[in-house]
């Protein structure tokens, strides 16, 4: 088992993963004023939860769209497995090409979940991954990781809106009955969920356009479970496809 982590600018997610299953995946709050040892408890608290020992795992990868927590979160794992993690980033061995103007400025994140979604789906392959913000990758029937769309997330969005305006509330994030609401809370939720929807819906008919065919559409992250199944296009859920990139990159590097 390899200890999977995933630092997005909301969440850490942990897991524990093999090629066998998935033992665990936790999610704890990104926080930059916390040290490694109050990380590395998190962990140690986590792992006795599912009766893991430290010893059974054999190393750890981390993913990280947080630069200035990479070292905090590096030492608070090594405190507790006694390895160092590999760290996601240029000159890593990935099996794909990365046909962007930038390669070595493309999220850590958006390559791992391509990276996945590789081995797991038909290609070309449309990523989408909904967490603080939301991205869209495109992997193209050769396999290359040829670019995509980055747009705020459901709750950046939701949150700009009721910050932003004097008479408009902070509601949660639920499926509304219908689109046409009839309160202001509805009325936000059909907006910013249907809007969302729609959005995506629309992304991918455009992509699938400029590609010239149908693809295999892949989405993951902790709001994909709400968003996927409203879309009309077949959307396949995988919570787990980060995880499972991490492995098969610590399986490549390590």
């Amino acid at each position: 088992m390899i200890l999977a982590i995933d630092m997005g600018n909301t969440n850490i997610v942990l897991g524990g993963i093999d090629e066998h299953k998935t033992y665990f995946v936790e999610r704890i709050t990104t926080n930059q004023a916390k040290t490694d040892l109050e990380y590395a408890v998190n962990l140690k608290d986590i792992l006795e939860i599912y009766n893991i020992h430290p010893g059974q795992i054999e190393g750890a990868i981390l993913s990280s769209v947080v630069p200035p927590l990479n070292n905090t979160i590096l030492h608070a794992v090594e405190k507790i497995i006694g390895k160092r993690p590999l760290l996601v980033g240029s000159g890593m061995k990935t099996g794909m090409n990365i046909i962007m103007d930038n390669p070595k400025a493309v999220g850590s994140d958006m390559i791992v979940d391509a990276v996945a979604a590789i081995k797991e789906y038909p290609k070309p392959i449309i990523i989408i991954d909904m967490g603080t913000a939301t991205t869209m990758s495109v992997v193209d029937k050769s396999g290359n990781y040829i670019g995509g769309v980055i747009l705020p997330g459901l709750k950046v969005s939701l949150n700009s809106l009721s910050g932003k305006t004097a008479q408009l509330p902070y509601i949660s994030l639920e499926e509304p009955g219908n689109v046409i609401g009839k309160n202001t809370i509805d009325c936000m939720r059909s907006g910013i969920i249907y809007g969302n929807v729609a959005q995506i819906d629309g992304l991918i008919d455009r992509m699938e356009a400029e590609l010239g065919q149908k693809t295999s559409v892949v989405a993951t992250g902790g709001l994909a479970k709400l968003i996927a199944p409203m879309c009309r296009h077949k959307i396949v859920y995988d919570d787990a496809l980060l995880l499972k990139g991490l492995l098969i990159l610590y399986r490549k590097n390590a």
